[in-house]
């Protein structure tokens, strides 16, 4: 069985997450992180070393979780990762919601379509107008049908999950593992990925507040990877909504960078490609993948003067954070950020 564990995390627990990541590795080596404040975790040897089942290892997690911390934790447990992530959404908090594989059919039929990992609201949308309105009726669609609608891939794909079907294994970062949750130092050995995250007090549906995460998200990436000498290839972006619900969404850079603004405005276009308007948000993570050594990233030359004089202003500040720390110098627009 897969594990999908939601912590309930304040804004000031948040750096609690990598030692809550590590009470889940107690149990077995197959975790991987779910930022901002979740793992996966694969029990299927853990349940033969143990000699417990399923369930009894979720609640060993979560009595550690409240021993150690003081929090609770929603729990999903299903045939593979993507339903034990719906299952964990539907969990309430301290309670352990379990899909076993012959309820998965069940579990799914009257879901609607937007309750699957992969469905925006104007996929959504777009599959409500044919009728596709709940997961079961997308899971007997015919595949010619979805596929024209969606495209042949994502057609494919999507009905598959509505299916209950993932092939999606649970991949643990290596060594990488706490900066995948956007915790430890980007220059580590074996980092693939990078990411950091923001939780707002409650629910924010200001997209201007939206956007001021976003470039606090993407400058701390980029002072941290310059301090690492890496560059990265792609952003994900991950919006966490007051349902617990998420949305996310990659997208790759026009040339491997490290470049603050080149990240932000890519951390933008992701998040104006979402469509929230009224959406009501209570975190927002930024992840960069694909990382690799600067000195073998190739820059495309340019001639504008304003480009150069902005990554020459990004050198000194850099020297300036790495002198007095990393609220040493902040853009304007975040001067006042807590």
């Amino acid at each position: 069985m897969i594990l999908c564990a939601r912590f309930h995390l304040p804004p000031m627990y948040e750096a609690a997450l990598p030692a809550l990541i590590a009470l889940a590795e107690g149990l077995t080596p197959a975790v991987q992180a779910l930022p901002p404040d979740g793992v996966l975790a694969d029990l299927a040897g853990a349940e033969k070393y143990f000699g417990q089942d399923a369930g009894q290892l979720a609640a060993v997690l979560r009595v550690r979780a409240l021993a150690h911390f003081g929090l609770d934790c929603a729990i999903g447990l299903a045939p593979n990762p993507v339903l034990a992530r719906m299952a964990a959404r539907d969990a309430g908090p301290g309670t352990t919601c379990t899909v076993r594989p012959d309820e998965v059919d069940r579990f799914l039929a009257a879901k609607p379509v937007r309750a699957l990992d992969g469905v925006g609201r104007s996929t959504a949308r777009t599959l409500c107008a044919y009728g596709l309105d709940t997961v079961g009726r997308l899971a007997d669609a015919p595949p010619g049908t979805v596929q024209r609608i969606l495209g042949a891939r994502p057609g494919r794909e999507l009905q598959e999950r509505a299916r209950g079907i993932d092939r999606t294994p649970v991949v643990p970062p290596a060594s990488a593992l706490p900066q995948a949750l956007g915790f430890g130092r980007a220059g580590d050995a074996g980092a693939s990925m990078l990411a950091a995250g923001r939780s707002f007090p409650r629910d924010e549906l200001d997209p201007v507040r939206h956007r001021r995460a976003l470039l606090s998200l993407a400058e701390e990436l980029g002072v941290r990877l310059r301090g690492a000498g890496q560059v990265c290839r792609s952003l994900s972006l991950t919006v966490r909504y007051a349902d617990r619900s998420t949305t996310t969404r990659t997208r790759s850079l026009p040339e491997p960078s490290a470049h603050s603004p080149a990240l932000a405005g890519l951390a933008y276009a992701l998040h104006a490609a979402l469509g929230l308007q009224r959406a009501r948000v209570r975190g927002i993570s930024l992840r960069a993948e694909g990382l690799g050594p600067a000195e073998l990233a190739a820059h495309q030359l340019t001639f504008d003067p304003e480009d150069e004089r902005a990554r020459r202003i990004e050198a000194v500040a850099d020297r300036a954070r790495a002198r007095f720390g990393p609220r040493a110098i902040v853009p304007g627009t975040l001067s006042d950020a807590a």
